[in-house]
């Protein structure tokens, strides 16, 4: 069976802003299925319960399996863990972009939002998921880099640290980022 796709994007994002769309369009190129949910956003929308009852759909709809890959940023990586953990789903490879944990202290309404996807076991992803890279910056306007660190130390010795590289996003310039075509 051939490898699908899922890109998942952060908080108060869409599946239409940062390098989702250059990474949807570079995986349709390559005549693969690629899934791109806009999660409900916002104080009082966004939320675990939320997120997971949409991403729930693909699991009935048996889009999620050992065959899938997901790309996900900022707040969406500690989603997938505590998601997959949950449900306990195996998937094939987990590709994070500046992916944290337990960290509060960005503003009021991202502390709001991204509260309720945090969890205590995040180590547990490795048991349902062999293949783990993730990408952070040292310099994240959002996220400081030790909590970055501390996630990708966590669960897994795949780490490539982009220097310089801000929240890895439209704002810091990546709208393209070819770096992640790799691990297609």
């Amino acid at each position: 069976m051939k490898n699908n796709y899922i890109l998942i994007h952060g908080s108060f994002g869409s599946p239409f802003g940062n390098w989702f769309p250059y990474l949807r369009k570079e995986i349709e190129n390559r005549n693969l299925e690629v899934y791109t949910p806009d999660f409900p956003t916002g104080v009082g929308f966004q939320n675990y319960e939320n997120w997971s009852k949409l991403l729930k759909c693909y699991l009935e709809a048996g889009i999620i399996n050992e065959n899938t890959i997901i790309f996900a940023h900022s707040i969406a990586p500690v989603f997938i863990c505590k998601f997959l953990i949950e449900n306990k789903i195996k998937v094939k490879r987990l590709v994070f972009v500046c992916g944290f944990n337990n960290y509060l202290g960005i503003d009021e309404e991202y502390d709001t939002v991204n509260k309720s996807m945090f969890l205590d076991n995040l180590a547990d992803i490795k048991n349902y998921c062999g293949d783990i890279i993730c990408l952070y910056s040292n310099n994240d306007p959002y996220v400081k880099y030790e909590k970055e660190k501390e996630f990708a130390d966590t669960i897994t010795d795949n780490q490539i640290l982009i220097s310089g590289g801000g929240h890895l996003n439209a704002e810091s310039g990546y709208t393209n980022f070819s770096d992640l075509l790799k691990y297609l």
